[in-house]
């Protein structure tokens, strides 16, 4: 038994060691997403689209205003781009109101509030995506299914979207908010 105490005590350290000095640094390699994100960006830039990140948060004290009005729009991803992504976005069922600005100054941020109905209570936002092409843009509040059986309080909610500093070149644009059967669209003329 002694043999198999030492023997431990003395792989501990060299393992310690080998791990901490030649691990990759940031997160693990994983096979799918990793993957699958590298095709949707091979294939957006194909098709002409430029795709940005955003920044999404859940505000505490409820709906935020923007400024700014929104007009309704029919639901679903445009054709093109549905067909360019790898996997279609979960995103809201709906999305009620949309409030931004009509100007934007391209090296500040822009933030756009929203409110949206999901399908279920078992979707959280995530995070959100902005397609640019010719003039165009279209913005996807991404979210992910709660595991097991968690559950959202409601199934309406509100966030706030904020576009970074940069994203937005010099222009007018035409911005649709997209939701599955109900979207939000309105103009953007950025400085």
């Amino acid at each position: 038994m002694k043999w198999i105490v030492l023997a431990i005590l003395a792989f501990i350290p060299v393992y310690t060691y080998l791990t901490l000095h030649y691990r990759r640094p940031g997160p693990a390699f994983n096979p799918y997403r990793d993957m699958r994100d590298r095709a949707d960006v091979i294939r957006l830039l194909k098709a002409g689209y430029q795709r940005v990140s955003v920044d999404a948060s859940r505000p505490a004290e409820g709906p935020v205003q923007a400024g700014g009005a929104s007009s309704p729009a029919p639901g679903g991803l445009p054709e093109d781009l549905r067909k360019t992504l790898v996997e279609t976005p979960l995103m809201a069922l709906e999305i009620n109101s949309a409030s931004a600005a009509p100007t934007a100054v391209a090296g500040i941020d822009y933030p756009i509030a929203i409110t949206y109905s999901m399908a279920d209570n078992k979707r959280e936002l995530s995070g959100a995506h902005l397609y640019e092409k010719e003039g165009e843009i279209v913005i996807v509040a991404d979210f992910e299914r709660l595991p097991g059986g968690l559950l959202v309080r409601t199934r309406d909610g509100s966030a706030l979207l904020d576009i970074p500093p940069g994203s937005l070149r010099p222009g007018t644009y035409r911005v649709t908010l997209v939701g599955e059967r109900a979207s939000r669209t309105w103009n953007l003329r950025v400085r």
